[in-house]
C-alpha cells in the first residue's frame, strides 16, 4: 500500500510532462492564449519545469526537516494550489504562475519518492521497487493525455474556432483529485525506516523494518541484520561528523553526484520528453491527419513497456539498460532523421495548421508510416532501459546522511535539462528541422561513452554497501556483481554469531 501511495507523486511528474501535450493541438487553447509562436508555447511549457527545479532545491530540506512522508504531503498540497491557479487562469500571466507553482510540488515529489522507496525496498527488489516511480510517471503522462483527448471533443471539436474553455480547464482541473488522494492516504503509510533511525527514533525503526522485511517479527534475522548495518552506517557518519555541505564536496562523493546530475542529464537529453511534450509537432511533420489519437499510442506503449523493466530490471542489473537504451536510441533517431532529410522538403506554408513547423513530409505514405514507427520503437526502447534506471540509480548510490541533498541535486538536473528543452524545442524544430534527431541521437551516442566508462554496478548489494562498491578501485566496465554484506549478517544471526542481547529496545548486540 505504502509503495503504492508513494508512487501516486510520480503520477504528479506524469500530470506535469504531458499537461500540454494533448490541449497545444485545440483552438480553445491557442485562440483564448493567443499562442502564435514559438517562443511563447516554450515559455508557457517550461515554466513547469522551472518550478520543478526549484521544488527539487527545497525538497531536501523538507525531506530531512519533516520526514520523506511529510514532504509528499507537503508536494501534493503544492501541487493542489497550483492546479487550482491553472485552471482558473484568465490569461497567460496567471497560467504560467499556476505551472510553475505545480511545478514545485511535482519537484518536490520526483526528489523524495525514490529515495523513500529506495529506503523500504530489500536490496534484491530495490531496482523493481524505485522503478514504480517511472511506471506511475507513465501512467500519469497516459491519463492525463487522454484527459485531453476526450475533452477535445467538447465545444465543437478541436478545430472548431469558437471553441469552449472546457477543453484546457477541465483537464487541469482533474489534476487535483490525484494530488488529493496522496494527501489523505499519506496518513495511513510508515515514515521511512532510515529517516527514523536518523532522528534516533530506533524503536519506531526496527518495528517499520519488521513490518516491511520479517512479518511484524522484530528478532528476524532479515530485520535484525538490516537494522545492524543501519546502525553500523549511521554511527560511522556520526563519528566522522561531517556537515553534509563537506561531504558532498569530497571528491569520492562529489564524483558520484556529478554521475547522477549526468545520467539525469542524458535521460533529457535522450530525446524522450521531446516525444512526450511536442510529438503533436512530430507528428504534424510527416503528414499524420489524426494527431491526437496517433500521438497517443506513445503514452500506451510507453505505459506498457516500463513493466518489463519493473520486473527484470534486478536480474539483468542497472548498467546494462543504460548502454543498450543509450545506444538503440541512438540509432532509432539517426533512421528517423535520415528519412526526414532524404524524403523531406521544407515546409511551403499553404496550410496555416502546419505553421508551427518548417520541414514536412507529404506524398510518401510508407516513409512516414516508417517514421511513425521508428518514434513509437525510441519510445519503447526508453520504457525498458533508460526510464526506471535513471531514477532507480541515483536514489541508491549515497549515504543516508546527503541521501536526500544528494539526489535533489541529481533531479534538480533532470528538471534544470528538461526546462531548457521544453522552451528551446519549438523554436529548435523550426530552425533546424531533420536535424534535430541527429542532435539528441548523437547525445545518446556520449550518453554511451560515459555510462560505458563511469557507471558501477549497484544490484543485489544495501545501500549501506555502496561505499565499497564505490570504492573497490575496479573500473566502472569490470564492476559486477559479488556477494552481499547483508545476507552474511543474516545467515550469522540466523546461526547465532550474532545474538539480540538483552533487551532489543536497548539495542544492544553482542557476538556469540
Amino acid at each position: 500500500m505504502a509503495l503504492t501511495l508513494r508512487s501516486l507523486g510520480g503520477g504528479l511528474f506524469g500530470f506535469d510532462i504531458s499537461s500540454m501535450s494533448g490541449v497545444i493541438a485545440t483552438k480553445a487553447y491557442t485562440n483564448y492564449f493567443h499562442i502564435n509562436g514559438q517562443y511563447r508555447q516554450g515559455g508557457v511549457t517550461g515554466s513547469m519545469p522551472a518550478g520543478s527545479f526549484v521544488g527539487t532545491l527545497v525538497a531536501s530540506f523538507i525531506g530531512n526537516k519533516m520526514s520523506r512522508k511529510s514532504a509528499i504531503q507537503m508536494a501534493a498540497l503544492v501541487w493542489i494550489l497550483g492546479s487550482v491557479f491553472q485552471t482558473a487562469a484568465n490569461g497567460i500571466a496567471l497560467l504560467c504562475v499556476g505551472r510553475v507553482i505545480a511545478g514545485i510540488g511535482a519537484g518536490i515529489a520526483s526528489a523524495i519518492v525514490p529515495v523513500y522507496q529506495a529506503e523500504i525496498a530489500p536490496k534484491e527488489i530495490r531496482g523493481r521497487v524505485v522503478s514504480f516511480q517511472q511506471w506511475a510517471i507513465t501512467w500519469g503522462i497516459l491519463i492525463q493525455y487522454f484527459i485531453q483527448y476526450g475533452a477535445s471533443f467538447t465545444g465543437g471539436g478541436p478545430h472548431n474556432p469558437h471553441q469552449s474553455t472546457l477543453a484546457f480547464r477541465l483537464p487541469w482541473a482533474i489534476q487535483i483529485i490525484p494530488a488529493t488522494i496522496l494527501l489523505v492516504c499519506m496518513l495511513f503509510v510508515p515514515y521511512s525506516p532510515r529517516w527514523l533511525a536518523g532522528q534516533d527514533r530506533w524503536d519506531e525503526s526496527i518495528r517499520v523494518l519488521a513490518n516491511l522485511h520479517g512479518n511484524g517479527d522484530i528478532a528476524h534475522p532479515k530485520v535484525l541484520a538490516q537494522y545492524r548495518e543501519i546502525e553500523d552506517a549511521l554511527t560511522f557518519e556520526r563519528e566522522v561528523g561531517q556537515s553534509t555541505f563537506k561531504i558532498i564536496t569530497q571528491p569520492r562523493m562529489l564524483n558520484r553526484v556529478l554521475l547522477t546530475m549526468a545520467i539525469q542529464m542524458w535521460s533529457q537529453l535522450s530525446g524522450m520528453n521531446v516525444m512526450m511534450y511536442y510529438m503533436v509537432y512530430l507528428m504534424q511533420a510527416v503528414g499524420i491527419n489524426n494527431l491526437l489519437l496517433t500521438t497517443s499510442i506513445q503514452y500506451i506503449l510507453n505505459v506498457a513497456l516500463t513493466l518489463p523493466a519493473i520486473l527484470f530490471l534486478d536480474k539483468w542489473g542497472r548498467r546494462p539498460s543504460l548502454l543498450i537504451g543509450a545506444f538503440l536510441m541512438m540509432v532509432l533517431l539517426f533512421i528517423a532523421g535520415a528519412l526526414s532529410a532524404v524524403y523531406g522538403r521544407p515546409n511551403p506554408r499553404t496550410d496555416p495548421s502546419l505553421n508551427a513547423i518548417s520541414w514536412i513530409i507529404m506524398d510518401h505514405p510508407s516513409v512516414t508510416r516508417g517514421i511513425v514507427a521508428v518514434c513509437y520503437l525510441f519510445v519503447c526502447t526508453f520504457a525498458v532501459t533508460w526510464g526506471p534506471t535513471s531514477w532507480t540509480y541515483p536514489s541508491e548510490i549515497f549515504p543516508a546522511k546527503i541521501r536526500v541533498k544528494a539526489v535533489s541535486l541529481a533531479t534538480a538536473s533532470n528538471w534544470l535539462w528538461n526546462c531548457a528543452l521544453a522552451f528551446a524545442v519549438p523554436s529548435l524544430f523550426w530552425k533546424i528541422s531533420w536535424k534535430m534527431y541527429f542532435v539528441f541521437g548523437t547525445f545518446n551516442g556520449l550518453a554511451f561513452i560515459h555510462v560505458f566508462l563511469a557507471v558501477r554496478e549497484t544490484r543485489g548489494k544495501t545501500l549501506e554497501e555502496m561505499e565499497e562498491v564505490f570504492a573497490s578501485g575496479i573500473p566502472a566496465w569490470r564492476s559486477g556483481v559479488r556477494g552481499s554484506r547483508l545476507d552474511r549478517l543474516q545467515r550469522e544471526i540466523a546461526e547465532g554469531v550474532y545474538k539480540v542481547g538483552g533487551n532489543l529496545e536497548e539495542r544492544e548486540f553482542e557476538r556469540g
